[in-house]
């Protein structure tokens, strides 16, 4: 399977991009097509001692900046690393596009260049989160701020189809992220959203408190993007300060220092839960072909998991059970971000 890569998005790019690529290569027996200005790429794998072995260079001249408008990609910036590796997953030259680069830019892309599946309103980014029960699907994760029923409705049956082909979940319970349990609650986007999802989502299993989700009270987990976005960076900051707040413990003396031996183990193992490496990247769903973001800061191993997500997003059919089901819904009307 081939893999379109950004050589130049991200805060680690292009070196920890290319280290990657090699570990992906190498461990995961994918091929990859780099999309990057040639001969800073071959510079950087040389200096580096990387080779390029299973990596084809797509020359792009441009690079797009994390202080660009995301508009940009279509136009100042239409020969940058992004827009290039895009547009050769558009034309079919590889089977997913990741990027670690601008996430606006990434969702405009995709949009524009890339395209909707035929029905889908909005691409949403889907966040996969450590739970004590298992990996949880948070949607959308900032795509999109304001949100219609509708949108929720779509989103829901992408990630209960993503969470069933990728995640394995043989019957995802998919809930709509609320303030509280009965379906009473919450604004107008909420409840109307509720009503939609009982009727025709499948796996919808009702409201969910955002308390519930690091419990894996559902999961896949609904909400429009504004507050998906802010469920996402809460965890990962709650995340971190836990674990810094564990290691000063562990390091206050002598005693706590030797105790902490006895449980190395088990915090290894928590760790490596809460590390977003381990999972790659976020899927954006309702793209024509599949497309990961990668997490900008991702380092040589996260980017390595973030190709292999995209293979396994690209072989599992999800792209097309997707499109299968927006036709069943009979489509959406055009609006305003349609005909930009």
């Amino acid at each position: 399977m081939r893999i379109i890569v950004d050589a130049f998005g991200g805060d680690n790019a292009p070196l920890e991009i290319l280290k990657g690529c090699a570990l992906a290569v190498r461990e995961e027996g994918l091929s990859v097509l780099l999309a990057g200005e040639t001969e800073e790429i071959k510079q950087c794998a040389a200096q580096n001692g990387i080779s390029l072995a299973g990596i084809e260079i797509l020359h792009a001249p441009d690079k797009l900046l994390m202080t660009d408008h995301a508009g940009d990609i279509l136009k100042a910036k239409s020969e940058s690393s992004m827009a290039v590796g895009l547009k050769a997953l558009a034309a079919g030259e590889g089977d997913a596009f990741v990027s670690a680069g601008s996430t606006g830019a990434l969702v405009m892309g995709s949009t524009f260049l890339v395209k909707r599946i035929q029905g889908i309103r909005r691409a949403a980014i889907a966040s996969v989160l450590p739970t004590n029960a298992g990996p949880l699907l948070l949607l959308d994760c900032g795509a999109n701020a304001d949100c219609t029923p509708e949108f929720l409705l779509q989103f829901a049956f992408m990630g209960g189809i993503y969470a069933q082909k990728v995640l394995r979940i043989a019957r995802p319970r998919v809930s709509l992220v609320n303030i509280g349990t009965e379906e009473t609650k919450g604004g107008k986007l909420q409840t109307a959203a509720y009503a939609l999802m009982r009727q025709e989502e499948h796996f919808f299993a009702g409201n969910i408190e955002a308390r519930e989700i690091p419990f894996g009270g559902c999961d896949v987990a609904v909400a429009d993007g504004f507050t998906g976005n802010v469920i996402l960076k809460m965890y990962e900051g709650v995340a971190s300060a836990l674990m810094a707040n564990i290691k000063a413990i562990y390091k206050k003396n002598i005693f706590t220092t030797l105790s902490a031996l006895a449980v190395k183990g088990g915090l290894t193992d928590l760790k490596k839960r809460m590390d977003y490496t381990e999972f790659g990247g976020a899927p954006l769903l309702g793209t024509a072909a599949p497309v990961i973001k990668a997490h900008g800061a991702s380092d040589a191993k996260a980017v390595k998991n973030a190709l292999r997500q995209a293979r396994d997003f690209a072989a599992c059919g999800a792209t097309q059970e997707i499109a299968a089901r927006a036709a069943r819904s009979g489509g959406a009307a055009p609006d305003k971000q349609d005909e930009v």
